[in-house]
């Protein structure tokens, strides 16, 4: 675990000691945000591509070294892209 600071470690221990209370709202809030984290990931359309042997297993090992499907991975890889996250590396 990372070295929490001054107030960080206040916030914790006011948790472990039953102190915090939700804000006004927070149900509401909660709500909202999970609507838009759905949306998100919402998968309403298929795509067929054509890729080389050797990229689809390159794909494969590091989807299964991140222990996850390889469509996930590549669905995940696209939409950083379109969300411009996704940075081209010079090498």
């Amino acid at each position: 675990m990372s070295k929490l600071n001054q107030e960080e470690r206040d916030i914790l221990n006011a948790f472990e000691a039953g102190e915090l209370k939700r804000s006004k709202g927070a149900d509401k809030i909660k709500k909202e945000h999970q609507k838009y984290a759905e949306a998100m990931f919402k998968k309403d359309a298929r795509i067929n591509i054509r890729l080389s042997s050797n990229d689809l297993r390159r794909l494969q090992k590091k989807a299964l070294a991140e222990g996850i499907p390889y469509q996930t991975l590549v669905a995940s890889i696209l939409h950083k892209y379109v969300e411009g996250r996704l940075q081209e590396s010079n090498s």
